[in-house]
């Protein structure tokens, strides 16, 4: 039997889903909504308590993992659309989402350790 990597893959897919659907939405009411109409104040998010809650460790490892999962969600669900839709090769487009993916992992773990 061959290895596959979609168990991986899905299970990626569905921990970002879960995210995407419980907390992306409480993430863009408190950003979008609740602060710039002032219902949690003018200071909440200040640049010295921001800079505070990324200096902590578990709060980079939150922010890294809540990134991480996003982005491969968002990978799967771009490669499986594109996919349905008949566009492009489906190695290359597997190779752009993940790589894409990966590379906004990086870059989100490397933003986070140099904070």
């Amino acid at each position: 039997m061959a290895k596959s990597f979609k168990p991986l893959l899905w299970s990626l897919f569905a921990s970002g889903g879960l995210l995407a659907a419980f907390l992306l939405p409480v993430v863009i009411f408190i950003t979008g909504l609740a602060i710039p109409l002032g219902v949690l104040g003018d200071n909440v998010f200040a640049y010295e308590r921001m800079l505070a809650f990324a200096q902590n460790p578990i709060a980079k490892l939150f922010l890294f993992i809540f990134v991480f999962l996003l982005l491969w969600h968002a990978a799967h669900r771009l490669r499986m659309t594109l996919h349905d839709l008949g566009i492009g090769n489906a190695r290359m487009n597997a190779s752009t989402c993940y790589g894409t993916a990966m590379l906004g992992t990086i870059a989100a773990g490397y933003i986070l350790v140099m904070i």
